[in-house]
């Protein structure tokens, strides 16, 4: 119980000081007990930073979260991907918290690559380099490998000494501290900051088994290999464990950095019109996209082609969405309106009961509003945001796959925008669009046929198997915000939310104990 309070102290003062409870009471005014514990919690000998105060709450939040560590840097990419929780405007400013910490040793991970991979596989690695990159989770390594008699240049990536261990302390502090405030702040309980938390964990651990990773970025590779000028990096699996991830070295050059490719004659406009290209290409054509396509994890190698990198969020489309999301892009291009509102009841998206002139007209009230301004600023992935707002007064139901692409759409057009400001999405997603939906014949047809034969589709949110599904259903649970009532992780969190209930009341005590007393002695 003394080390689970030293930690709940060590985690509330960090939020203290990190003035989170403003950020709080915004929702709510907190009761005197919370705001007197958070008082005492922020007191410091050092000098208060001026400078702090003339930030943003985000930017506040931001700068606190990243000086935390890890599990606060995760938690602050968490929320995000939920403006539901916090607000589009505390969500748009968390997207630029930097996941970056200081390095550790080489020669820490020397010895963990040995002791992961065996002597014999160690000692054939040569020239590991000092780290050349480092997140709050892993760091990575150059170095060369022999691949069947051939030297290959390769990134290693190996997660941080102790991260396991340190996480699951801290996130279940994290979990208790919230459990604490929405029992004394009731109305916080809209916001299920356990549920919160509890996913936080469930997705970040997958992070920590880089095998998943490695898979992602296997299967990615497969999918896209016949894809002219887009190359991912081979994964060398006898070199790849639980805690060390080996894939080829990119020669190449970031698309931040736009000076060093216009120095090498790369042509940005084609560029941005590529990655549009290939993103809704791997969406419609795979139902298996990248879903955190920053400008930090997209290359150019020296060919010319487009590379892309850290593959722990990957996204999937079962085919009913693949088809959906191909129909109402080409629809508004088209200005079909009609033809949008059949496919959504065609999928069975909405509730066959509506009208569906009814529901071509609401659309409309989307479509037109774009229409009447330049359609290369149009955002496909802020139309997409606006048209799942205005189905959902039709019962729409929840798509946490479409979700998920719709957040990482906006991401990607971002991008490519920042390399060719004049970027026509539209143009750029037509031909893509409309040669996957001419090689998959009639769209009606073609949803109906999908709907009635597949299993995975009729369940909506498919059980997959044990083990590489969990990353799957995760991603799922992340979009939503949703726990599935019959899963395991729901009766873990059952069992979590007793187990802190009983503990509660100490941990108040033992708390405000810890503060007296370390007031008392420093």
């Amino acid at each position: 119980m003394f080390k689970r309070l030293i930690t709940l102290f060590k985690l509330g003062r960090k939020l203290a000081k990190s003035d989170v409870l403003s950020i709080l009471s915004k929702f709510n005014k907190p009761p005197l007990l919370i705001s007197v514990i958070f008082k005492l919690l922020s007191f410091s000998f050092t000098k208060k930073d001026v400078s702090f105060d003339n930030l943003s709450e985000g930017e506040k939040l931001s700068n606190s979260l990243a000086s935390m560590g890890t599990t606060f840097i995760k938690l602050g990419q968490f929320l995000a991907t939920r403006p539901d929780i916090i607000g589009d405007k505390l969500s748009k400013e968390l997207e630029n918290l930097q996941d970056k910490l200081p390095p550790f040793s080489q020669s820490k991970a020397k010895e963990m690559i040995k002791k992961d991979l065996g002597d014999e596989l160690y000692n054939s690695i040569i020239n590991i380099s000092e780290p050349v990159a480092a997140a709050s989770i892993a760091q990575v390594h150059k170095a060369q490998i022999n691949d069947n008699g051939v030297i290959k240049n390769v990134a290693i990536k190996i997660l941080r000494p102790d991260i396991k261990k340190i996480f699951n302390e801290e996130v279940d502090a994290l979990m208790l501290f919230a459990y604490i405030i929405e029992s004394l702040i009731k109305k916080t309980k809209r916001l299920k900051l356990v549920e919160v938390v509890f996913l936080l964990k469930e997705i970040t651990s997958l992070e920590m088994d880089l095998r998943f990773e490695a898979a992602a970025a296997n299967e990615y590779a497969e999918n896209t290999k016949n894809d002219v000028g887009f190359e991912v990096p081979k994964i060398y699996w006898d070199y790849t464990s639980e805690n060390i991830m080996t894939l080829d070295w990119i020669d190449g050059v970031s698309i931040r950095e736009t000076e060093e490719l216009e120095k090498r004659s790369i042509d940005t406009k084609k560029i941005a019109t590529d990655i549009i290209q290939h993103f809704l290409r791997h969406a419609v054509r795979d139902g298996f996209f990248h879903a955190d396509m920053h400008q930090g994890n997209i290359f150019v190698n020296n060919s010319g082609h487009i590379v892309p990198i850290d593959f722990g969020i990957m996204g999937r489309l079962d085919n009913v969405s693949k088809r959906f999301l191909a129909e109402i892009l080409f629809g508004f291009i088209q200005r079909d309106y009609k033809k949008v509102a059949e496919v959504h009841l065609a999928a069975g998206l909405v509730p066959n009961n509506v009208p569906v002139n009814d529901l071509a007209q609401a659309l409309r009230s989307i479509g037109e509003p774009i229409f009447g301004h330049s359609i290369k600023n149009i955002s496909g992935g802020k139309l997409l945001k606006q048209l799942f707002d205005v189905t959902e007064k039709f019962n729409m139901q929840t798509q946490p796959q479409l979700l998920m692409l719709q957040k990482t759409m906006v991401v990607v057009e971002g991008v490519a925008r920042r390399l060719n400001p004049e970027t026509n999405i539209w143009e750029t997603s037509k031909p893509v669009l409309e040669k996957w939906l001419k090689e998959t014949k009639d769209p009606i047809n073609s949803i109906n046929e999908t709907l009635k034969d597949s299993v995975e589709v009729l369940k909506r949110l498919p059980n997959l198997p044990e083990v590489m599904d969990k990353a799957n259903q995760a991603l799922n649970y992340l979009a939503s915000g949703q726990i599935p009532q019959n899963s395991n992780s729901y009766n873990e969190l059952n069992t979590k939310k007793e187990e802190m209930k009983s503990f509660r009341n100490q941990s108040i005590i033992g708390l405000l104990s810890l503060v007296i007393l370390t007031l008392l002695v420093f």
